[in-house]
C-alpha cells in the first residue's frame, strides 16, 4: 500500500518555518524536508528522488511518509515514546537499614562473619524484597554507606 502525503497550506508553512529557522532538532528538520519534498501538493518527489536530494536512505523517507499518513504530522516529526526504564535500585532505604542491622548482628551459627552472599541469601530467606537481590546489590548498598564487612 502506498501512503500518500498531502499537506495543508498551514502544515506546509509550519514545516517551512521549522526548516528555515534551523532551531529544531536535526531529526525534525530532516523529516520536515522529507515531508516538503514528498507532498502531493508540492514537488511530489518519489521516495528515491527525495532520499537522493536529502542524502538519506529511501527507507527513512518511506517511514516518514507512513507515519505522517497513519498518525499525522506530529508523529512523523517527533520521536516515539520510550518505554519506562526499570527501577535501578533494588535495595531501597528501608531494606538498606535492615541490611546494615543484619550485617552488624552476630553471623549465623558456624560462621565467623557475614559475607555478601550470606547477606543476600538471608534477604531472600526472610522475603525482605520482592525482587531477587544479588550479592552485588548488597555490596553496592554497603559500599554506598561506607560499611565494611571486615570490621564487624
Amino acid at each position: 500500500m502506498k501512503y500518500r502525503v498531502s499537506l495543508t497550506p498551514e502544515e506546509r508553512s509550519l514545516l517551512q518555518k521549522k526548516v528555515s529557522a534551523g532551531s529544531a532538532p536535526a531529526r525534525e528538520i530532516v523529516h520536515s524536508h522529507v515531508l516538503l519534498k514528498i507532498d502531493r501538493n508540492g514537488p511530489a518527489m518519489t521516495d528515491r528522488e527525495a532520499a537522493d536530494a536529502l542524502g538519506i536512505s529511501s527507507r527513512t523517507v518511506q517511514r516518514v511518509r507512513e507515519k505522517c499518513s497513519k498518525s499525522g504530522l506530529d508523529s512523523a516529526l517527533g520521536r516515539r515514546p520510550q518505554p519506562a526504564r526499570p527501577k535501578k535500585r533494588k535495595i531501597g532505604d528501608e531494606l538498606e537499614v535492615r541490611l546494615i542491622a543484619m550485617a552488624c548482628s552476630n553471623p549465623p551459627e558456624g560462621r565467623r562473619r557475614w559475607t555478601l552472599r550470606l547477606l543476600s541469601e538471608r534477604i531472600v530467606e526472610l522475603e525482605l524484597s520482592e525482587v531477587q537481590v544479588s550479592y552485588e546489590c548488597v555490596r553496592r548498598a554497603l559500599k554506598k554507606t561506607n560499611f565494611d564487612l571486615t570490621e564487624s
